[in-house]
C-alpha cells in the first residue's frame, strides 16, 4: 500500500540537505553537485577535519530543498533548483598526493556534467585540486574568507597543505586575481609572504577593516561581472559561534556578516563553484558548527541561483 511519508530529518540516509544520492560522477543530472572531501592529512595541529563533511551532512538534513522560507527575505530557498549528493572522494590513507589527485578528478567529472561543483572539506589544502581542475575554464577570481592568509610557499618541502593553498593557486595560470577578506591573527604565512601576496596583486581585508566598513562597502572592491570561485575557512568566523575548527582565533565575522557578503558576491558576478573547509566536529560536541555551515552553503547556493535566474532573464 502507498503511503506518503513525512521524511522527519533524523529518518532515512543522511544526505546533504536530503537530496538524491548520485556516486555515479559520470550520471550526475542536477544543477548542484555536493561532494565532501574527508582530507586532514595535511593539518599542522588540531586533525579532524575529516569528519567534517559527514557532519554537515547529517546537520543539514534539518533543511528540505525547496521548503525553507525567508520571511525576511520574503523567497523560499533554492525552489526549483535540483541537488544531487554526490558521496565522498576516496580517501588513501598515508598518501596525500593521491587523495588530492582522486579529488582533482571526482571535481572534473562535475565540471564535465555542467552542475554547480559545491565542495565540502576537509583541511584548506581541498581547493588546491578543486581549482586545478577548472583550469579550461578561466579567467576566474578567487575569493577567500579566511583567519589566515594561506600563502606560504613551503614548509620542509611541504609545497601543498592547508597552510599554502593561495599561494598554490596564485600560481594557476586561469586564476586572475584574489579577494582574501578576514584574515587576521597568529598562522603560518609570515611578513615576507603578505608582500608577495600584494606583488601578485591580491586585495587583503584584515577583520578589522572589514567590521569598519561592512560586507557592502567590501565587495565593491571585488572585481565587478567576472567570474568567481570562492573558498571558505571556517575559522573566518569569529570561534563563539564555531568552534569547532582546528585553528580559531577570536576577532572573526559573524554569521550575517559572512552570509551578506556572500549574497553579495552572488549578485556581483557568476558564481562557478565554492568549498567551505575546516570544520572539525570534535571540537564541538554541541554540533553547532556544522549546523551553521550547513546554513551557509544553503544560502549561498540559494543566492548563487538566484542571481543567476535574473542575469539571464
Amino acid at each position: 500500500m502507498d503511503k506518503k511519508r513525512l521524511n522527519l530529518p533524523f529518518t532515512g540516509i543522511a544526505s546533504f540537505f536530503r537530496a538524491p544520492i548520485c556516486e555515479d560522477w559520470s550520471k550526475i543530472n542536477s544543477d548542484v553537485a555536493i561532494l565532501g572531501v574527508p582530507f586532514d592529512q595535511s593539518t599542522a595541529v588540531r586533525p579532524g577535519t575529516r569528519y567534517g563533511p559527514r557532519g554537515i551532512r547529517e546537520a543539514s538534513s534539518i533543511f528540505r530543498i525547496g521548503e525553507y522560507y525567508d520571511f525576511e527575505l520574503d523567497e523560499t530557498f533554492m525552489e526549483g533548483t535540483t541537488v544531487s549528493d554526490c558521496g565522498d572522494v576516496d580517501m588513501i590513507h598515508m598518501d596525500p598526493h593521491q587523495c588530492l589527485q582522486n579529488t582533482y578528478e571526482a571535481v572534473g567529472e562535475i565540471l564535465q556534467s555542467g552542475a554547480l561543483p559545491v565542495i565540502v572539506g576537509g583541511d584548506h589544502a581541498v581547493p588546491i585540486p578543486v581549482l586545478r581542475a577548472f583550469k579550461d575554464r578561466g579567467p576566474i577570481h578567487v575569493i577567500q574568507f579566511d583567519a589566515h592568509l594561506d600563502f606560504t610557499d613551503e614548509r620542509f618541502g611541504v609545497t601543498e597543505s592547508h597552510g599554502n593553498p593561495m599561494r598554490r593557486i596564485s600560481e594557476m595560470d586561469h586564476v586572475s586575481g584574489m579577494t582574501q577578506i578576514g584574515i587576521r591573527g597568529q598562522g603560518s604565512s609570515g611578513r615576507s609572504d603578505f608582500e608577495d601576496a600584494r606583488k601578485y596583486g591580491s586585495t587583503i581585508i584584515g577583520a578589522r577593516e572589514f567590521k569598519r566598513y561592512g560586507p557592502e562597502k567590501i565587495i565593491k572592491r571585488i572585481p565587478e561581472s567576472t567570474r568567481y570561485y570562492v573558498t571558505i575557512d571556517c575559522d573566518v568566523l569569529d570561534p563563539a559561534l564555531a568552534p569547532g575548527t582546528g585553528t580559531p582565533f577570536p576577532g572573526g565575522l559573524d554569521y550575517y556578516e559572512l552570509i551578506d557578503s556572500l549574497r553579495g558576491i552572488a549578485q556581483r558576478g557568476e558564481v562557478i563553484g565554492f568549498d567551505f573547509c575546516e570544520v572539525a566536529p570534535v571540537f564541538d560536541p554541541s554540533g553547532v558548527t556544522c549546523h551553521l555551515a550547513a546554513q551557509i552553503i544553503l544560502e549561498f547556493v540559494a543566492a548563487i541561483f538566484k542571481y543567476k535566474s535574473k542575469r539571464e532573464n
